[in-house]
Parts: structure tokens; sequence; C-alpha cells
């Protein structure tokens, strides 16, 4: 569902992504992970069809990204850090429009969007203003938008931003469960536990270029770790945290007047 050939981009000189070779396949959750400014952000906008510029090839739901985007948009959910939303619409009127832009009839998208909020909690909030709503909610809302049209592969970047305890439950649910129903699911976060927990492979980037890739399991027995944070921190170059702590300590003390 998901494939990816020596995928590069550059900005002003800057490698972002170093040729970056995936595949994810149908009912699987890859967990794609790596330091701020490692390619994640940059890898999602090429393949969700936000960044046409690039090198390497790209392939989605079965469409070269380059030549086909409009398909790949078609067939895809995608759910972003920040929630940009209509904010003077409802969350019924905004499911019932992102309905009609993906070829549903009227009737169809409000049925559908109305049951979905009420499955994600928001029946009371579903005539309110989205620019009323909470971060939480409004992360909610942004996961209906994504699974309105049904698509066949989601693209999850940090989608846990801003949910309560609870709400985070059931996204790493929901999200086994369509996985679980054949659907593909990219997810790129930094909440190390949840990507233990819910992916079945993990990808590990820095610098723009794949490190390390496989099961949770694997990777630790090469990392000899048990926690997902400690394999992360090995294998792309981190540690030292406790140290760099101690020297942000050492400067408030000896900075104070």
């Amino acid at each position: 569902m998901i494939e990816t050939r020596g995928l590069a981009k550059r900005y002003d000189g800057f490698a972002a992504l170093a040729g970056i070779d995936l595949v994810v396949r149908p009912g699987e959750v890859l967990g794609y992970i790596g330091p701020n400014g490692s390619g994640k952000s940059t890898t999602v906008k090429i393949l969700t069809g936000l960044l046409p510029s690039f090198d390497g090839e790209a392939r989605v739901a079965g469409f070269d990204v380059r030549d086909a985007p409009t398909e790949v948009k078609r067939r895809i959910g995608y759910v972003p850090e920040q929630a940009q939303l209509y904010d003077a619409l409802t969350p019924l009127e905004l499911l019932t429009f992102v309905g009609r832009l993906h070829d549903l009839d009227e009737r169809h998208a409000h049925r559908r969007g109305a049951a979905l909020i009420e499955a994600f909690g928001l029946h009371d909030r579903a005539r309110l203003r989205i620019g009323s709503l909470s971060k939480g909610m409004k992360q909610k809302v942004l996961f209906c938008t994504a699974l309105l049209h049904d698509p066949a592969v989601l693209f999850l970047d940090e989608p846990l931003s801003g949910l309560d305890v609870n709400a985070v439950i059931l996204a790493k649910e929901l999200i086994r469960q369509l996985a679980d129903a054949g659907k593909a699911v990219f997810y790129c976060s930094h909440v190390m536990d949840v990507v233990e927990r819910v992916c079945d492979r993990i990808v590990l980037i820095a610098r723009g270029a794949v490190v390390a890739q496989g099961t949770f399991a694997e990777l630790a027995e090469r990392a000899a770790e048990t926690r997902l944070e400690a394999v992360f921190s090995q294998l792309t170059g981190g540690g030292g945290e406790a140290d760099q702590a101690r020297r942000i300590v050492s400067v408030l003390r000896e900075t104070a007047s």
C-alpha cells in the first residue's frame, strides 16, 4: 500500500531525506520514528501529495504520488499533529463538506459524519462552532475527517496531540482495529510506549536516512535494550540526556541573580 525507493529531498542544499526505501502492506501498522529534523514530516508530506518536488519513487495505494497525487488523496486519510480546521463550521457541517469533496452524496456524508461524531463521544458538540472546541476535541474531529471516506491508507503524524487519557486509549485501540480490517497505517510519533504497543514494524530514521528497522523485538535484541525509548536513543545517536539536564540546571543556578 506504500512503497518508496530512494526517496530523497533537498532544501537549499540540505538533504532532508537521503534515500529512503519503505514498504507498508495492507493490515500493517508501521511506526516511523526519529529525532526532530530527521525527515519524518518531509516523508509524510511527500507521501500525502503535499510536497510534489522530490527525487526517487513513491507509490501509495497503487498510484504514483508524483504522477497521480489526486488519486492518492482519494484513498488516504491524514491526521496531522495540528488540527487545521474551518473554525466557523460545526463538526457536522465540516464532515458533510469533506464527504462531498470525496464524492459522497450529501445524505450519506451527513449520516456517516453524525455516526462518527457520536462514536468519538462528540455528540453534544456536533452543532457547536469548531473554533469553540478544545484542542483534544478538534483532534477527534480531525480523526473523523480522516476516516469519513473509509480510506485504504492512514497517515498519522503525532495523532495523540491534545487527547486526554481515555481518548488516547481509544486511539490506540482504533489504530489496531483499523489495521486488522486491512488498512495500512503509517504512524509517526514521539510517544515511544504507544509505538511499541501498536506497531507491527518500526523504522528509525536519523539525518534523513534509515538507521534501523524491524519489529520491536528485533530492534530491542540488536540494541540489547528492553524499552523502545532506550533503543531509539542508542540507534539514532542520542544519549547523554542526563548530563545535558545537569548542564541546564547548572546554568540556572550559576546565572541566578
